[in-house]
Protein backbone atom coordinates (compact mmCIF):
# COMPACT_ATOMS: atom_id res chain seq x y z
CA UNK A 1 0.00 0.00 0.00
CA UNK A 2 1.64 3.60 -1.04
CA UNK A 3 1.55 6.23 1.42
CA UNK A 4 -1.22 8.04 0.27
CA UNK A 5 -3.73 5.26 0.29
CA UNK A 6 -2.03 4.30 3.73
CA UNK A 7 -3.05 7.77 5.27
CA UNK A 8 -6.68 7.23 3.53
CA UNK A 9 -6.89 3.74 5.46
CA UNK A 10 -6.72 5.73 8.48
CA UNK A 11 -9.98 7.98 7.75
CA UNK A 12 -12.99 6.54 8.79
CA UNK A 13 -15.58 6.84 6.22
CA UNK A 14 -17.99 9.53 7.83
CA UNK A 15 -15.28 12.11 8.10
CA UNK A 16 -14.22 11.18 4.83
CA UNK A 17 -17.57 12.35 4.05
CA UNK A 18 -17.80 15.29 5.74
CA UNK A 19 -14.74 16.82 4.35
CA UNK A 20 -15.66 15.85 0.68
CA UNK A 21 -19.51 17.39 1.02
CA UNK A 22 -17.82 20.65 3.26
CA UNK A 23 -15.70 21.20 0.37
CA UNK A 24 -18.43 20.67 -2.09
CA UNK A 25 -20.06 23.17 -0.28
CA UNK A 26 -17.27 25.60 -1.25
CA UNK A 27 -17.67 25.07 -4.71
CA UNK A 28 -21.27 25.76 -4.51
CA UNK A 29 -20.32 29.40 -3.12
CA UNK A 30 -18.62 29.74 -5.81
CA UNK A 31 -20.47 28.98 -8.49
CA UNK A 32 -23.72 30.62 -7.16
CA UNK A 33 -21.67 33.95 -6.81
CA UNK A 34 -20.55 33.79 -10.38
CA UNK A 35 -24.26 33.41 -11.76
CA UNK A 36 -25.41 35.48 -9.13
CA UNK A 37 -22.75 38.44 -10.28
CA UNK A 38 -22.01 37.95 -13.50
CA UNK A 39 -25.23 35.78 -15.31
CA UNK A 40 -28.26 38.07 -14.39
CA UNK A 41 -28.91 37.80 -10.94
CA UNK A 42 -29.52 33.59 -11.05
CA UNK A 43 -28.83 31.42 -7.85
CA UNK A 44 -27.93 28.28 -9.37
CA UNK A 45 -27.24 26.11 -6.25
CA UNK A 46 -29.38 27.78 -3.72
CA UNK A 47 -33.56 27.76 -5.18
CA UNK A 48 -34.76 29.37 -2.27
CA UNK A 49 -32.79 32.25 -3.32
CA UNK A 50 -34.14 31.91 -7.09
CA UNK A 51 -38.13 31.03 -5.42
CA UNK A 52 -37.63 34.36 -3.81
CA UNK A 53 -36.23 36.36 -6.81
CA UNK A 54 -39.26 34.79 -8.88
CA UNK A 55 -41.69 35.76 -6.47
CA UNK A 56 -40.44 39.56 -6.47
CA UNK A 57 -39.88 39.51 -10.10
CA UNK A 58 -43.33 38.52 -10.87
CA UNK A 59 -44.96 42.08 -9.80
CA UNK A 60 -41.79 43.73 -11.59
CA UNK A 61 -39.94 44.75 -8.43
CA UNK A 62 -36.63 46.23 -9.77
CA UNK A 63 -36.80 44.90 -12.89
CA UNK A 64 -35.56 41.26 -11.69
CA UNK A 65 -35.41 38.31 -13.65
CA UNK A 66 -37.96 36.03 -14.47
CA UNK A 67 -36.69 33.66 -17.04
CA UNK A 68 -33.55 32.38 -16.09
CA UNK A 69 -34.31 31.87 -12.15
CA UNK A 70 -37.86 30.20 -13.23
CA UNK A 71 -35.23 27.64 -15.91
CA UNK A 72 -32.68 27.24 -13.40
CA UNK A 73 -35.01 26.28 -11.08
CA UNK A 74 -36.30 24.37 -13.62
CA UNK A 75 -33.02 22.39 -14.42
CA UNK A 76 -32.24 21.56 -10.83
CA UNK A 77 -35.33 20.34 -10.17
CA UNK A 78 -34.50 18.04 -13.36
CA UNK A 79 -31.55 17.28 -12.13
CA UNK A 80 -32.18 16.26 -8.55
CA UNK A 81 -34.66 14.11 -10.58
CA UNK A 82 -31.45 12.52 -12.25
CA UNK A 83 -29.47 11.75 -9.11
CA UNK A 84 -32.55 9.56 -7.31
CA UNK A 85 -33.63 7.79 -10.65
CA UNK A 86 -29.67 6.67 -10.88
CA UNK A 87 -29.10 6.22 -7.06
CA UNK A 88 -32.98 4.49 -6.49
CA UNK A 89 -31.17 0.94 -5.53
CA UNK A 90 -28.03 1.63 -4.62
CA UNK A 91 -26.95 0.66 -0.78
CA UNK A 92 -23.73 1.62 -0.15
CA UNK A 93 -23.18 5.64 0.04
CA UNK A 94 -20.21 5.51 -2.05
CA UNK A 95 -20.30 3.30 -5.09
CA UNK A 96 -19.04 3.97 -8.73
CA UNK A 97 -22.94 5.55 -9.41
CA UNK A 98 -21.68 8.39 -6.48
CA UNK A 99 -18.49 8.95 -8.62
CA UNK A 100 -20.07 9.15 -11.87
CA UNK A 101 -22.45 11.61 -10.51
CA UNK A 102 -20.54 13.93 -8.82
CA UNK A 103 -17.70 13.86 -11.70
CA UNK A 104 -20.68 15.00 -14.45
CA UNK A 105 -21.23 17.74 -11.97
CA UNK A 106 -17.44 19.09 -12.39
CA UNK A 107 -17.35 17.93 -16.02
CA UNK A 108 -20.47 20.02 -17.17
CA UNK A 109 -19.32 23.28 -14.70
CA UNK A 110 -15.70 22.57 -16.57
CA UNK A 111 -17.56 22.93 -20.06
CA UNK A 112 -19.69 25.53 -19.15
CA UNK A 113 -16.39 27.48 -18.69
CA UNK A 114 -15.04 26.31 -22.10
CA UNK A 115 -18.64 28.01 -23.11
CA UNK A 116 -18.26 31.02 -21.60
CA UNK A 117 -14.78 31.97 -22.06
CA UNK A 118 -15.73 31.18 -25.80
CA UNK A 119 -18.10 33.97 -25.61
CA UNK A 120 -15.32 36.32 -24.29
CA UNK A 121 -16.20 38.62 -21.78
CA UNK A 122 -19.87 39.52 -23.12
CA UNK A 123 -21.64 36.27 -23.55
CA UNK A 124 -25.00 36.58 -25.28
CA UNK A 125 -28.71 36.26 -23.41
CA UNK A 126 -28.97 33.04 -25.10
CA UNK A 127 -25.92 31.70 -23.66
CA UNK A 128 -26.32 33.51 -20.12
CA UNK A 129 -29.85 31.49 -19.80
CA UNK A 130 -27.86 28.09 -21.26
CA UNK A 131 -25.35 28.46 -18.53
CA UNK A 132 -27.58 28.70 -15.57
CA UNK A 133 -29.65 26.35 -16.70
CA UNK A 134 -27.27 23.44 -17.22
CA UNK A 135 -25.42 25.11 -13.83
CA UNK A 136 -28.63 24.36 -11.96
CA UNK A 137 -29.17 20.84 -13.31
CA UNK A 138 -25.60 20.20 -12.04
CA UNK A 139 -26.00 21.42 -8.87
CA UNK A 140 -29.32 19.35 -8.34
CA UNK A 141 -27.62 15.75 -9.33
CA UNK A 142 -24.76 17.42 -6.58
CA UNK A 143 -27.84 17.99 -3.90
CA UNK A 144 -29.19 14.53 -4.46
CA UNK A 145 -26.11 12.48 -3.90
CA UNK A 146 -25.13 14.42 -1.31
CA UNK A 147 -28.49 14.12 0.12
CA UNK A 148 -27.80 9.89 0.00
CA UNK A 149 -24.58 10.32 1.37
CA UNK A 150 -26.28 11.63 4.05
CA UNK A 151 -23.73 13.89 6.20
CA UNK A 152 -25.69 15.54 8.57
CA UNK A 153 -26.38 19.36 8.09
CA UNK A 154 -23.90 19.61 5.34
CA UNK A 155 -26.24 19.43 2.28
CA UNK A 156 -23.63 21.15 -0.41
CA UNK A 157 -26.38 23.70 -1.79
CA UNK A 158 -27.96 25.38 1.07
CA UNK A 159 -27.44 26.80 4.76
CA UNK A 160 -30.78 27.99 6.10
CA UNK A 161 -31.34 24.69 7.58
CA UNK A 162 -27.36 24.26 8.84
CA UNK A 163 -27.72 27.87 10.57
CA UNK A 164 -31.24 27.14 12.42
CA UNK A 165 -29.81 23.76 13.64
CA UNK A 166 -26.68 26.12 15.12
CA UNK A 167 -28.76 28.71 16.57
CA UNK A 168 -31.07 26.24 18.12
CA UNK A 169 -28.86 23.75 19.27
CA UNK A 170 -26.18 26.01 21.31
CA UNK A 171 -26.12 27.59 24.16
CA UNK A 172 -28.42 30.24 23.72
CA UNK A 173 -31.05 27.78 22.28
CA UNK A 174 -31.83 24.00 23.34
CA UNK A 175 -28.10 23.90 24.97
CA UNK A 176 -27.98 20.92 23.09
CA UNK A 177 -24.99 21.40 20.79
CA UNK A 178 -23.28 18.69 18.70
CA UNK A 179 -22.32 19.24 15.11
CA UNK A 180 -22.15 22.54 15.73
CA UNK A 181 -18.36 22.55 14.43
CA UNK A 182 -19.45 21.12 11.53
CA UNK A 183 -22.50 23.24 10.91
CA UNK A 184 -20.14 26.61 11.71
CA UNK A 185 -17.82 25.33 8.89
CA UNK A 186 -20.59 24.60 6.31
CA UNK A 187 -21.71 28.41 6.94
CA UNK A 188 -17.53 29.76 6.43
CA UNK A 189 -16.98 27.84 3.83
CA UNK A 190 -20.07 28.81 1.48
CA UNK A 191 -19.68 32.24 2.40
CA UNK A 192 -15.44 31.45 1.43
CA UNK A 193 -16.85 30.17 -1.85
CA UNK A 194 -18.53 32.79 -2.66
CA UNK A 195 -16.04 35.37 -1.78
CA UNK A 196 -13.77 33.62 -3.87
CA UNK A 197 -16.05 33.33 -7.14
CA UNK A 198 -16.65 37.35 -6.79
CA UNK A 199 -13.36 37.63 -6.87
CA UNK A 200 -12.24 35.23 -9.51
CA UNK A 201 -15.01 37.18 -11.49
CA UNK A 202 -13.10 40.45 -11.59
CA UNK A 203 -10.34 38.06 -13.77
CA UNK A 204 -13.01 36.33 -15.95
CA UNK A 205 -16.23 34.98 -15.99
CA UNK A 206 -15.02 31.10 -16.75
CA UNK A 207 -12.56 31.31 -13.98
CA UNK A 208 -15.02 30.29 -11.04
CA UNK A 209 -16.38 27.93 -13.15
CA UNK A 210 -13.16 26.22 -13.73
CA UNK A 211 -11.91 26.71 -10.36
CA UNK A 212 -15.46 24.85 -9.15
CA UNK A 213 -15.37 21.95 -11.12
CA UNK A 214 -11.52 21.70 -10.47
CA UNK A 215 -13.15 21.50 -6.98
CA UNK A 216 -15.53 18.80 -7.77
CA UNK A 217 -13.57 16.74 -9.50
CA UNK A 218 -10.76 16.51 -6.80
CA UNK A 219 -13.07 15.66 -4.28
CA UNK A 220 -15.10 13.20 -6.23
CA UNK A 221 -11.75 11.46 -7.03
CA UNK A 222 -10.75 11.52 -3.77
CA UNK A 223 -14.11 10.05 -2.30
CA UNK A 224 -13.36 7.28 -4.90
CA UNK A 225 -9.98 6.29 -3.77
CA UNK A 226 -10.94 6.49 -0.30
CA UNK A 227 -13.94 3.79 -0.82
CA UNK A 228 -11.46 1.55 -2.92
CA UNK A 229 -9.14 1.88 -0.15
CA UNK A 230 -11.77 1.07 2.27
CA UNK A 231 -13.14 -1.67 0.92
CA UNK A 232 -10.00 -3.18 0.16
Amino acid sequence: MNPGSSVLARVSRERMHLSLMLGLTFGTGIVDAVGYLGLDRVFTGNMTGNVVILGMAVVGADDLPVLGPLLALIGFLAGAALGGRVLRHQQQKWTARTTWLFASVGLVELALAGVVLAAHDDPPRAVEIATTTLLGAAMGVQAAVARFVAVKDVTTVVVTSTLTGLAADSVLGSGKGGGSGRRALAVVLIIAGAAAGALLLRWHLAAGLVVAGVVVLVCTGIGAWHDRVAAG
